[in-house]
Formats: structure tokens, sequence, C-alpha cells
């Protein structure tokens, strides 16, 4: 089994490449938000295969925080390719950004 690709979702063969590249935060990062009430919304290209089972590669990853100094996890999402994480990030933002309703 393949564990690394590229943006591209191009197989990577040699780990070293891979750790290259993910040193690289210009290539690492996709996006990134700041919303209103500070929640942080980060998109991130990892390379690393996600997806245990059968399917695609997940090697995209969004993730929702309360602030950039709080990393306490309050949602994610992850993606196969860069098309499929920007649209994902963009759907986080909005949903993150949605003033919260009292259901009772």
């Amino acid at each position: 089994m393949i564990r690394y690709y590229d943006r591209q979702g191009q197989p990577i063969t040699d780990t070293l490449v891979w750790a290259k590249l993910f040193e690289d935060q210009a290539y690492k990062r996709i996006a990134e938000t700041t919303l209103a009430d500070g929640r942080w919304v980060s998109t991130v290209w990892l390379g690393l295969n996600h997806n245990y089972g059968t399917g695609p590669p997940l090697i995209f990853k969004s993730m929702v925080f309360p602030s950039q100094d709080n990393m306490n996890e309050l949602d994610c999402e992850r993606y196969s390719t860069e098309e499929e994480a920007k649209d994902g990030h963009r759907k986080l933002a909005e949903k993150w950004s949605e003033p919260m309703r009292d259901e009772g």
C-alpha cells in the first residue's frame, strides 16, 4: 500500500521526498480563515494517506480550533484532492460562522 502522496495525488515512494515537502509551510498550507469570533479554520496537505479502508487516499485535512493559540480540535474533515480540500475549508468556515441557535 502506498502511504505518501504529493498535492496532485501522485504517489511518493521516497519518504525523504515527502518529508522535505512536509517541512515546506507554503507547500503544506491550503487555506486558513480566522472567523469573527476568533475561531480558526486551517486546511493543510498532509501527504500521508489516512484512508485505512477502501477508496481514494485521504491526504488533506481541515480542522477548526477555538483560536490559533488554542489547538483543541472542534471539528475535522479529510479529503482526497486539493479541490475537495478548498471546498471543504469553505464549507467548514461557513458552518462555524453561523450563529449558535438555541435548540431548547
